[in-house]
């Protein structure tokens, strides 16, 4: 969930002092008591000198020093400020902007704030989705109050992550670690803008991997969050979780609460998930999203059993997709997936963690369990729909009849309006659309045709015979809405 303020009354202190005033008067009942004894056994014996010591806190060889990994993140970890206009309800009305002509612009207008992770010198920063999510600006203050506007450069809402951009060279950043490498127990900071209160940074210990807490709804969205228990609020989404040796190892970005506020449980999105989600931000503008092709069910002692295991590991294939990855290298109904490239899966989670870490055309090698028997398979990943080509952010194009620039819309968009595809007006140039108020509208239908492509789009116009143009789609907040017009 998304991170109110409760300010915690400073009972530590008290506590610590307490302890100390125990443990002196412990001691000094010990020696009274030693020197009684020595006095009735009379044995002469020279009592050790008791040591004082001051209470402030001085490293050992065991005890974890986070201070070169605290001064190595704050200053590349940012305070991000979002300003979202919303548009009024005139705005989704056909007529709306005639009437905004008339009364005024109806907006509203909501200020967020949120954590980024300076990645690059030259200033590309890292954050969440859900906290740039439907900005109009986007203003990065930097731990030494230097302000700068961001550009939004992409976002994938299906592993909550998006890249930002700022002028900069010279930049404070920091490397990624592996993220795969982390260890149940290990030490880790999290760093970031809790409560709007800049450069804050605590300490915890990685609870749990690959935690599915469905927090991004179903369908192909990917949850496999490190779970810590350092302290994480409200303004940390999109901060940095950091090791013991500064490296970034995930992407702070959620916590589970019945409050809204920190209650022990926060959770981060991987670094190696972090690192090639952003890697195909920079290139192809879209996640490319690889899949394995199966229908994964978690083992338990049946299907351990079933399969010729003596031990309840791996994850068990309960279906294969017709002419999918799996299927090509020969996986079957039954099998237990127990490694890819090496690394161990003993959770749906941890199998879609693995796999998203790769592109499809990528090579890995699946081991597998057959009626006891170990078998090892290379398969090639394959993208959703079932080749190994590049998706690319579809390209927008200029309709000169419509006067409208169009964009076919993405798979994310797709699925939370559910439907099959369209085209959504980017830009509005000419023509009977001018002030319609229909920006971000999607054109699913002309002429009772589906359009999804420029292609499609110029069919149905030219196969149209009569003065009028019909037009059937939707708004980006899922009202319906058709038009029509002449010709």
């Amino acid at each position: 969930m998304r991170m109110k303020t409760k300010w915690m009354t400073p009972i530590v202190a008290v506590t610590i002092a307490m302890a100390l005033f125990g443990m002196a008067s412990c001691n000094s009942s010990s020696l009274a008591n030693h020197e009684a004894q020595q006095v009735n056994n009379e044995v002469e014996q020279a009592q050790p000198e008791v040591q004082t010591y001051r209470t402030a806190f001085v490293p050992t060889e065991s005890t974890p020093d986070f201070v070169d990994a605290a001064e190595a993140s704050v200053n590349a970890v940012v305070h991000i400020k979002t300003t979202i206009i919303q548009k009024g309800a005139s705005y989704n009305d056909f007529f709306g902007a005639f009437l905004e002509q008339l009364y005024g612009p109806q907006t509203n207008t909501m200020v967020a704030y949120g954590s980024g992770v300076v990645i690059s010198p030259d200033g590309y920063i890292v954050t969440n989705n859900h906290v740039v999510e439907g900005a109009n600006e986007v203003e990065v203050t930097f731990n030494n109050r230097v302000v700068s506007q961001a550009v939004i450069v992409g976002t994938d809402p299906s592993s909550d992550l998006a890249l930002v951009k700022v002028e900069g060279e010279g930049l404070d950043y920091l490397k990624f670690g592996d993220s795969d490498k982390v260890k149940v127990g290990e030490w880790v900071l999290a760093v970031g803008n809790p409560f709007n209160l800049t450069s804050t940074v605590t300490a915890g210990i990685v609870s749990a991997k690959a935690r599915n807490i469905g927090i991004l709804g179903e369908g192909s969205n990917v949850e496999s969050f490190i779970q810590t228990d350092a302290a994480v609020n409200r303004g940390n989404s999109g901060g940095a979780l950091v090791n013991t040796r500064g490296e970034l190892v995930g992407i702070n970005a959620a916590i589970a609460s019945h409050t809204g506020s920190y209650e022990g449980y926060s959770f981060a999105i991987p670094s190696n998930i972090v690192r090639k989600v952003v890697d195909d931000l920079l290139m192809y503008g879209e996640n490319q999203r690889a899949y394995i092709g199966i229908y994964p069910q978690e083992m338990n002692a049946s299907l351990a059993e079933n399969a010729g295991m003596r031990d309840i590991k791996g994850v068990y294939v309960a279906g294969v997709t017709n002419g999918g990855a799996a299927q090509k290298a020969g996986i079957q109904i039954g099998d237990v997936v127990t490694r890819i490239n090496g690394t161990e899966v003993n959770t749906t989670t941890q199998l879609l963690e693995v796999v998203n870490q790769y592109r499809p055309g990528d090579k890995v090698d699946v081991d597998i369990i057959r009626n006891g028997r170990e078998r090892s398979y290379t398969m090639a990943l394959l993208n959703e729909s079932g080749s190994t080509d590049v998706v690319k952010k579809g390209d927008a194009f200029f309709n000169s009849s419509m006067g409208l620039m169009l964009q076919p819309i993405s798979k994310q968009e797709m699925n939370n309006l559910r439907i099959n595809g369209g085209l959504k007006i980017v830009e509005i140039r000419q023509g009977v659309f001018q002030g319609a108020g229909v920006e971000g509208y999607i054109i699913t239908a002309v002429n009772g045709k589906s359009v999804t492509s420029k292609n499609d789009l110029e069919a149905a116009l030219n196969s149209n015979r009569g003065r009028k143009t019909y037009i059937e789609g939707v708004y980006p907040n899922g009202m319906r809405m058709n038009f029509e017009y002449y010709n």
